[in-house]
């Protein structure tokens, strides 16, 4: 797996909650745990006696403020998005330091949708954040990302965009393609399609119990300083596992992930236009397979 560091990564955030604006607040929080796993060394692909960690509680709140009805089934919706992860790593055995400690990445942000003609619509997005390894926080450490996706909606269970985002994590504003893809079947058997943010497959036993299989898709972006230069450091994980979700009343779903780590790695980018193309090909430190759990509490007001 290749993310481009901070390729967007708030407005990729932002895309990823196209899914679920709805006209109630809604809430997610998520605790993830990744037990020590051996550091690969990138220049010869050989595993080592270092050992590191990852351990993340994230949250995501949505809040509508403004509903205008336009047409029939049509309506203008704002939204104020509020998204941040917090990790911590120990890392053990390293002659030097190679791996921050500590991550922060928190966002706020403004979406607006806009229903449009033939199932067509445009959401627009701008958020401001702060993406920080704690050890020094700066003007460097704050990212502007924002976007405009054209969506269609193609049927019920099938959507999918494509539109131009902006962010300044390469120091420059830079514009980039922002993807957006969801797909969903069945109403006992699912199977949803996400993407950045990941796909399951599932069972639904009966309206407060289901079973997922799922694949996730998830990272963090830091800024740091390196030989005095402004660099982000990208960490990137693929999971793999299987979910129960149990829907405790109207408003309240509990899931809980038990599975595997499919990739885990680290990637450094220079914050220049040529930081954008530059170590493509190159192999990243990455860490082995190991164990993956998460505990996630769902919030969708009835």
């Amino acid at each position: 797996m290749k993310f481009k560091t901070c390729c967007c990564v708030g407005a990729l955030m932002l895309v990823t909650h196209i899914t679920n604006a709805q006209n109630k607040v809604a809430a997610e929080l998520t605790a993830e745990y990744v037990p020590f796993s051996n550091y690969v060394r990138p220049e010869d692909s050989l595993k080592t006696g270092s050992t590191s960690d990852f351990k993340r509680m994230k949250l995501t709140v949505m809040i509508p403020f403004s509903f205008r009805k336009r047409e029939a089934d049509e309506a203008a919706r704002w939204f104020v998005v509020l998204d941040g992860a917090y990790a911590k790593m120990t890392n053990r055995d390293y002659e030097k330091p190679l791996f921050p400690t500590e991550m922060l990445n928190a966002q706020v942000g403004l979406k607006h949708i806009i229903p449009m003609k033939k199932n067509w619509s445009l959401y627009t997005m701008a958020g401001v954040g702060v993406y920080t390894d704690m050890t020094q926080i700066d003007r460097n450490d704050v990212l502007l990302q924002g976007g405009v996706i054209f969506v269609k909606q193609f049927n019920p269970r099938l959507a999918a965009g494509l539109g131009p985002v902006v962010s300044n994590a390469f120091g420059v504003p830079m514009v980039m393609p922002g993807l957006y893809f969801s797909w969903t079947t069945g109403t006992k058997f699912k199977v949803n399609v996400n993407l950045p943010e990941g796909a399951d497959i599932g069972y639904q036993f009966n309206p407060n119990l289901g079973l997922k299989a799922v694949l996730g898709l998830s990272g963090m972006t830091v800024e740091k300083e390196k030989d005095g230069k402004s660099i982000l450091l990208g960490y990137q994980q693929i999971t793999a596992g299987l979910r129960p979700e149990v829907r405790l009343n109207k408003s309240w779903t509990v899931g809980l992930t038990a599975g595997t780590t499919l990739a885990r790695s680290f990637k450094e980018s220079e914050r220049s236009l040529k930081g954008i193309f530059s170590g493509m090909n190159k192999v990243d430190p990455r860490f082995t397979t190991t164990f993956y759990g998460a505990i996630s509490l769902k919030l969708n007001m009835p």
